[in-house]
């Protein structure tokens, strides 16, 4: 027979069980609790408090019903559309006020202003932005007047061949931006976060479709709030969306 390990021992055996890596907590519905799969499930914007919730795909077909929940909750449409023609050179990137390669702009119906966001080491940082300067050199392209506000949002990535526009849901966005917060290194990002960026637009570039050519939309309210003519526009992959 064995000898007995000595006393000392079996407690730091007993630990053990403390120090490995546990899985996450199960993902569920922030409205009836229905667990969720971790990843491809649908979101739904809070207007009230301003975040992101779960949705299992009963609840989300009844938030898309006209009037649930009171207008509190807002579906997260699917669509992902691209610009190509759409560029913008230096100056105009500096009117936006953005320090990084990468930004997305919302409209914030509560707040009823646009919201200029872009990635950081501290998560998704504010810019602020001219209204002008929204006109003047995003109002160029068509996504402008096909955003919905609040739960789609428009991402800008510029590189050293010029800058690409999407319209994308927002929650794609605020992955992104907690994909980078965790990578993140250095000054600059490092190497991980760069190829996690890059991996995210090459998917990106494979999904979204192309809209319509250019078509000026003057001023804020149009912008924001898309004309019934415009959601009826067969090229601009409305048919996407669920």
């Amino acid at each position: 027979m064995s000898p007995a390990p000595p006393a000392t021992a079996r407690p730091r055996q007993g630990l053990r069980r403390f120090l490995t890596d546990r899985p996450p907590p199960q993902e569920r519905c922030g409205l009836c609790a229905a667990p969720v799969a971790d990843t491809d499930h649908r979101h739904l914007v809070d207007t009230e408090r301003r975040s992101l919730v779960c949705a299992c795909p009963a609840c989300f077909l009844l938030m898309e019903r006209p009037g649930a929940g009171g207008h509190r909750f807002r579906p997260v449409p699917a669509r992902w559309l691209t610009d190509p023609a759409h560029r913008l050179d230096d100056r105009a990137w500096d009117r936006l006020r953005i320090p990084v390669g990468v930004a997305f702009f919302f409209h914030n119906a509560a707040l009823d202003r646009l919201i200029a966001l872009y990635p950081s080491p501290a998560g998704a940082t504010e810019s602020e932005l001219e209204p002008d300067a929204w006109t003047d050199v995003l109002g160029a392209s068509p996504l402008a007047g096909l955003l919905e506000p609040d739960v789609e949002a428009l991402l800008l990535r510029r590189t050293g061949d010029g800058t690409r526009s999407y319209l994308v849901p927002i929650d794609a966005c605020y992955e992104l931006v907690g994909r980078m917060r965790m990578l993140w290194q250095g000054f600059d990002g490092g190497a991980e976060a760069r190829a996690a960026l890059a991996a995210f637009f090459a998917a990106a570039d494979e999904r979204a479709r192309p809209v319509d050519g250019p078509r000026r939309v003057d001023g804020i309210r149009r912008i924001d709030s898309p004309r019934p003519a415009d959601r009826a526009r067969p090229a601009t992959g409305e048919e996407d969306r669920t």
